[in-house]
C-alpha cells in the first residue's frame, strides 16, 4: 500500500466487475501467456484491447507491480544492467520485454487496490464514511492532525479496505466454474493453495502475537489452523467459507504501520529548536521494534534547520516528511521509500531510494536524489535533480515543475547504489510522463536551462569513495559548467593583472564580500551556512 498502490483515480474499467472478466479470460488463455504467469504482451493485449487503458498507463501498473517482487540488489542491478544493454533505442516503447512475465494472480490483487485512492462521492459529501469502521488516526499523535488524507500512509484505511472488500479478493482468485452466474461465490466453493499463496502479495502474520512474521500461506498451512480456516490435506484446498471466516477474525492492522510507529516508536531528537519559535520538531521511528523491511521513520515540523542524518535508523527505511518549513534536510542512506508532505519552502538531499519518492501538496521545495521512481501530485514551483530508471510520473494537479539532471554526490554514495540495487542507465530524468488528462497540456513541467544549471555540494565528511556524480552529466550542462568556468578564469586573470595597489585590493576584497553577503541573503543561502556552525567551537560537523 506504500508504494505499490499508485497515488491516482484508477481508471473505471479496472473495477471488480472487469478484474472478474480478465481473471476468467487469463485462465481460458494459459497457454497463450497468461497464466500463472502473465507475459507484457498478453498484458497490453487484455489492458489496451478490452479494458482500453492507454499503452503507457498499461505499461506503468505492468513495471510498477514488476518493481514490487522480491529481489537482492545485485539481482536488482543484473535487471537494470540487461534493461541498458538490450534496450539502446531512445523510443521508451521499443524497451519493453516481451519475454517478461508476472505473476497473474498477483497481479490481479495489485491491480485490484488500485482502489485505495478512488474517491468516495458519499465520503466528499459528508467527510466521513459513517458509520466509521476505524477510531481517530493515532498518527494525530505526531503532526497534531490525522494524515489519513494520504490513504497510502494510514494503515487504518488499509485494514478497512482489505476487511471491506475481502469478498471480492478472494473470488479474484478463484477458478472461474466456482463462480455463480451472479459472479458471486458459493458455500461449496474450494480456494486453492495457490490462491491462498498469491493471496500473501497482502496479508503476512505470527503466531501469538510472536515476532517472526510469516506470508499467509506459511500461517495457513500450520496443522493446528486447519480446522478454522478448512484445509484438507486431500485435496490441498481451503473451504472459502471457512477461510473467509477465518481471515475476517484473524485480520488486524499493521504493526509496523505509521500509527503504531507514531504510539510506540522511539522517538528521536535528530533537530533542535529553533529560539522563537513555539514549534518543535517531532521525529520517531521504529527500528527497535520491527524487522528490517518494516523500519519507518517519521518527521515532521522541521522549521528553518539543517539536519543531516546518516545511520543504521535510515537504511531500507519507509521514510515520511511532514509539514516541513525553511530547512535543508540530508539523509545520507539507502532508503525504501520516500513521501514528503505539505513541505515549503525547503531542500531535501536523499540517499538512494530503492522504490519511490512521491511529493504532495509541496510549494517551493527542492528534491536530490537516486530513485526507481519518482511521483508528484499537487505541487507549485519544486525542482527535481533526480537520476531514475523510469519516467517521473507527474500526477493532478501540478503547477512550474522543473526537472534537472542529479547533480550531486557524496563519498558512500555509490556503495549505497549497489545496496538498493540502482544503476546510473537508463536515466529518464527528462522524459517526465502526464498520466492525468488535466496534464495534457506539456507547459507543466520545464527541463531546467542549462545556463541555470549549478551544481550541489554537499557539505559533510564522510568515509567513502565516490568522488563524482555517478553517471556525469549530461553534455549540455557540462558544457555550460564548462563555459562558467573559463569565465571565472578569465575574471581571476583580469583582477591580477589590473596592477592594483595594496589598499585597492583591499577595497576590491571588502566590496566583493559585500556583495557575496547579499546574494547569500537574497537567496536564502545565509541561513544555510549559518545552521551548518558546529554547536560546540571547534567541533567538526559530520552527518553520522
Amino acid at each position: 500500500f506504500l508504494v505499490g498502490a499508485l497515488q491516482l483515480l484508477p481508471p473505471a474499467k479496472l473495477g471488480p466487475h472487469y478484474l472478474r472478466k480478465m481473471a476468467a479470460y487469463a485462465r481460458a488463455r494459459a497457454a497463450e501467456g497468461c497464466y500463472p504467469r502473465l507475459t507484457w504482451p498478453m498484458w497490453r493485449h487484455i489492458a489496451c484491447g478490452k479494458l482500453q487503458l492507454a499503452r503507457d498507463l498499461a505499461w506503468l501498473y505492468f513495471e510498477v507491480f514488476d518493481s514490487l517482487a522480491e529481489r537482492t540488489a545485485e539481482e536488482r542491478l543484473e535487471r537494470a544492467d540487461k534493461l541498458s544493454n538490450d534496450t539502446q533505442q531512445s523510443h521508451p516503447q521499443k524497451q519493453r520485454n516481451p519475454k517478461l512475465s508476472i505473476d497473474t494472480l498477483q497481479f490481479l490483487l495489485f491491480l485490484y487496490i488500485q482502489q485505495l485512492n478512488k474517491i468516495s462521492l458519499r465520503t466528499s459529501l459528508i467527510g466521513e464514511e459513517w458509520p466509521s469502521p476505524r477510531a481517530k488516526s493515532q498518527s494525530a499523535n505526531l503532526t497534531g492532525k490525522s494524515t489519513c488524507e494520504n490513504k497510502n500512509w494510514d494503515d487504518y484505511t488499509h485494514q478497512a479496505f482489505v476487511q471491506n472488500h475481502l469478498l471480492d479478493l478472494l473470488e479474484l482468485l478463484l477458478d472461474p466454474d466456482q463462480l455463480t452466474a451472479s459472479s458471486h461465490s458459493t458455500h461449496s466453493s474450494l480456494v486453492s493453495l495457490e490462491a491462498v499463496r498469491a493471496l500473501s502479495f497482502l496479508i503476512e502474520g505470527t503466531v501469538n502475537k510472536t515476532r517472526t512474521v510469516h506470508p499467509l500461506h506459511e500461517l495457513a498451512l500450520w496443522q493446528p489452523l486447519h480446522a478454522k480456516n478448512g484445509y484438507s490435506k486431500i485435496t490441498r484446498t481451503f473451504s472459502f467459507p471457512k477461510l473467509e471466516a477465518w481471515l475476517r477474525a484473524c485480520l488486524t492492522g499493521s504493526p509496523f504501520g505509521t500509527s503504531a510507529c507514531l504510539k510506540s516508536g522511539k522517538k528521536l531528537a535528530w533537530a533542535q529548536q529553533v529560539e522563537g519559535t513555539t514549534k518543535r520538531a517531532k521525529i520517531a521511528c521504529n527500528a527497535h521494534m520491527v524487522p528490517e523491511v518494516h523500519r519507518m521513520v517519521v518527521m515532521s515540523q522541521v522549521y528553518k534547520q539543517t539536519l543531516a542524518k546518516s545511520s543504521d535508523t535510515l537504511v531500507g527505511a519507509h521514510v515520511k516528511i511532514h509539514r516541513c518549513n525553511e530547512s535543508f534536510i540530508y539523509l545520507l542512506s539507502p532508503l525504501r521509500s520516500v513521501t514528503i508532505e505539505k513541505c515549503r519552502n525547503s531542500t531535501f538531499v536523499l540517499g538512494p531510494v530503492q522504490t519511490a519518492i512521491h511529493l504532495h501538496s509541496c510549494d517551493n521545495v527542492q528534491v536530490i536524489g537516486i530513485c526507481h521512481r519518482l511521483s508528484l501530485s499537487s505541487t507549485t514551483g519544486c525542482t527535481f535533480n533526480i537520476l531514475t530508471p523510469t519516467h517521473p510520473l507527474i500526477l493532478l494537479g501540478n503547477q512550474a515543475v522543473t526537472f534537472a539532471p542529479y547533480h550531486t554526490h557524496y563519498p558512500m554514495l555509490e556503495d549505497h547504489m549497489a545496496r538498493t540495487g540502482l544503476a546510473t542507465v537508463p536515466n529518464y530524468w527528462d522524459s517526465p510522463m502526464l498520466v492525468c488528462k488535466e496534464n495534457s497540456d506539456a507547459s507543466v513541467f520545464r527541463l531546467l536551462p542549462p545556463t541555470e544549471f549549478y551544481t550541489f555540494v554537499i557539505p559533510f565528511e564522510m568515509e567513502g569513495d565516490t568522488t563524482e556524480t555517478p553517471g556525469g552529466l549530461p553534455l549540455a550542462y557540462q558544457k555550460a559548467l564548462s563555459q562558467r568556468e573559463q569565465k571565472i578564469q578569465v575574471w581571476q586573470k583580469t583582477v591580477k593583472e589590473a596592477g592594483l595597489t595594496k589598499d585597492q585590493r583591499k577595497q576590491f576584497q571588502v566590496l566583493v564580500e559585500n556583495k557575496f553577503y547579499e546574494w547569500l541573503i537574497h537567496t536564502g543561502h545565509r541561513q544555510q551556512l549559518d545552521s551548518l556552525v558546529p554547536p560546540v567551537a571547534g567541533a567538526k560537523q559530520a552527518a553520522g
